[in-house]
């Protein structure tokens, strides 16, 4: 077992204050120890590690320059926190990140007054940097009051129009406003799309080389107290300027770019804009994701996401599993079906690797389309696919497809095109918590006129429903699958299309069904047993559909048990709601059936391990079989055993 890292310094940082009294010798020794802390801490949790390896030196130089928490410091999906988790005075709990009642994988506003804004999906720490800004000069009241806002945003953030939509406000407003471009070349996937490509050429070449060195003899330009330091500091703003043009249309004063590991070059940069800002200026930082770390440096995802690891290898502790992931079958089922047509392509925005679709343009490059971080525009580029006589798979997690919704209704549904939507990451995903599960999906989808929504309660039935969406030409078509490996049922060779709307009945039993929608099945099959133990044999029906729902199998249910019960992973107002309103129309109700909806319950449920996540839901094998024994009368039952 590896020791600890000796932090002398890192050990005197309670808060940000700290380091604010450290000369620029101990920021940097500060940094080393910061890195060091961070990748030992990560090793026993696991987390999101390249990203705060990348920015250990502007943690540091930012805190040590801007007066947090009167300044607020806004990170853009803030899976680089970790390193400011530990300089904010949460350093004692960092071995408790991701896990239940633990420090959470993002910023959080109820964790630390240090972090002003959550944030774990991308592109709004400009948007809400500027409210802040607006706010302070409104004077509204704030504890702490309200100082600079400094939002910091990475390049592939930078690829989504709600980054645009607030530089574009920013320049008008003309408010004093800090936006660091934490350009690395690498989100969670390469970036895609034409601003890499100008953000490249901004740094390439001689300009960037003459402006390192410019940096470092930056500091005596800023004599202490800065006074007659004015003009000099204009002309330090001046020479750093090597580029932006864009940025400076949208109104932005463009500083860069800079190396962001060189405190040397970061804090006199800081603390001249600090000093002379006077409307919105953007600071283009260099970084490296990973640095520091060979083992995440050498990744194919520099470490993004990562299980717990051994520090001097690096090598991962994950448990192994006989059964394949959800999204390698979808991935696997896609390709099947893209060789059998080739008018069937793929669109992701920003998620390749997490979605599979990396599998998919190996075989098939020139049919598959990474977009960048930009749900709204994937979902209508999709749409114009369809439109145009294509197959189009939009490949998107179930929590970030809430972002192109508005798309969803008014580019697919109301037009009726054929867009197939794969929604991964359905229901409750464990430690990344209430901010990636995904709850809303069938509601939002399932309300759509015209919309067919399936969920797959194995990874044999992914592979059918894949089948499914190719065929399916009328009209828009979603399937929904959960985060993690599959059940181990067997798979057949090829997905099978399955027939609109109809479900399959699993086990015949008495007095109670159990109409399950998803994934949850394999539990409602595991209370089952439990009840058959206590004389108790449920009939089980997997509905496949939320829409259109079979309404011959929910009416024979109806017709033959004293009650019905449905289990699914989502919110109130999809599956179970539907049967609902489908029982009241039918006056089901008025002849006694005892109905139950078994969903996620009303509250955003926090990180921990998918297990005690759905415990936290109610939604194991244990409490379907508590809602039977409840629903049933447990003392009647007993009587008659």
């Amino acid at each position: 077992m590896s020791q600890s890292p000796a932090t002398p310094l890192l050990d005197r940082v309670s808060d940000p204050s700290a380091l604010r009294r450290m000369s620029d010798a101990e920021l940097r020794q500060v940094a080393g120890e910061l890195r060091a802390e961070t990748i030992d801490a990560v090793s026993q949790t696991g987390g999101h590690l390249g990203a705060g390896l990348g920015v250990v030196e502007l943690t540091v130089a930012l805190h040590a320059v801007f007066d947090t928490p009167r300044d607020r410091l806004i990170w853009d999906v803030s899976h680089q926190c970790y390193p400011h988790k530990i300089v904010t005075g949460r350093r004692d709990r960092m071995r408790t990140l991701r896990q239940k009642d633990g420090l959470s994988g993002f910023t959080k506003r109820s964790e630390s007054p240090f972090d002003p804004f959550g944030a774990a999906h991308s592109s709004t720490s400009i948007s809400a940097a500027l409210g802040f800004a607006v706010a302070r000069d409104l004077g509204a009241p704030a504890d702490p009051p309200l100082g600079d806002a400094i939002a910091v945003i990475g390049d592939g953030a930078m690829s989504a129009g709600m980054a645009y939509e607030a530089m574009n406000n920013a320049g008008h407003l003309k408010k004093r406003l800090f936006v660091v471009l934490n350009d690395n070349e690498m989100s969670i996937a390469p970036p895609t799309g034409a601003m890499s490509a100008y953000l490249s050429r901004l740094y390439a070449g001689a300009p960037f080389q003459e402006f390192k060195a410019a940096a470092k003899g930056a500091v005596s330009l800023l004599p202490e107290p800065f006074q007659e330091g004015a003009r000099r500091a204009k002309e330090l703003f001046k020479s750093v300027t090597v580029g932006g043009t864009m940025f400076e249309e949208l109104g932005f004063s463009y500083v860069g770019p800079i190396d962001g590991h060189d405190l040397d070059q970061l804090l006199p940069v800081l603390r001249t804009v600090k000093a002379r800002a006077d409307g919105p200026v953007l600071i283009h930082v260099i970084t490296k994701k990973g640095k520091g770390y060979a083992p995440a440096e050498t990744a194919a995802d520099k470490g993004h996401g990562v299980a717990r690891f051994d520090v001097v290898t690096g090598v991962q502790k994950k448990a192994p599993s006989n059964a394949p992931s959800y999204t390698k079958v979808f991935a696997e089922s896609l390709i099947q079906e893209a060789e059998r047509d080739p008018l069937i392509t793929a669109v992701t925005a920003a998620m390749p690797d997490g979605t599979g679709l990396d599998l998919v343009g190996k075989r098939f490059p020139g049919r598959v389309f990474d977009v960048g971080i930009a749900e709204q525009h994937a979902v209508t580029f999709a749409a114009g696919q369809a439109a145009g006589g294509l197959k189009p798979f939009c490949a998107i997690y179930s929590t970030f497809l809430q972002r192109g919704y508005d798309q969803v209704v008014h580019d697919v549904a109301i037009q009726r095109l054929p867009v197939r939507f794969a929604i991964d990451r359905a229901g409750l995903v464990g430690a990344d918590g209430a901010t990636h599960a995904g709850a809303f999906d069938v509601a939002f989808m399932a309300n759509l006129p015209g919309m067919v929504v399936m969920a797959a309660a194995d990874e044999a039935e992914l592979r059918h429903m894949v089948a499914t969406a190719a065929a399916h030409d009328d009209g828009p078509i979603a399937f929904r699958y959960p985060r993690g490996e599959g059940t181990g049922v067997d798979m057949p060779e090829r997905g099978i299309p399955l027939e609109i709307g109809k479900g399959r009945i699993i086990q015949e039993g008495k007095r109670v069904a159990l109409l399950s929608f998803g994934a949850r099945l394999s539990e409602v099959v595991a209370a089952s047993e439990a009840l058959s133990a206590k004389g108790i044999t449920p009939t089980i029906a997997d509905a496949r559909f939320a829409k259109p729902l079979d309404r011959d199998l929910c009416l024979r249910l109806a017709a033959e048990h004293e009650a019905v019960i449905t289990i699914e992973e989502g919110a109130v107002g999809g599956f179970g709601s539907h049967v609902a309103q489908l029982y009241a129309e039918e006056g089901v109700f008025d002849h006694g059936l005892k109905f139950r909806s078994m969903v996620l319950p009303d509250i955003f449920i926090d990180q921990a391990s998918p297990r005690d996540m759905w415990s936290v839901a109610a939604l194991n094998a244990e409490d379907i079989e508590a809602k039977v024994l409840s629903v049933l009368d447990v003392a009647q039952i007993g009587k008659r055993a």
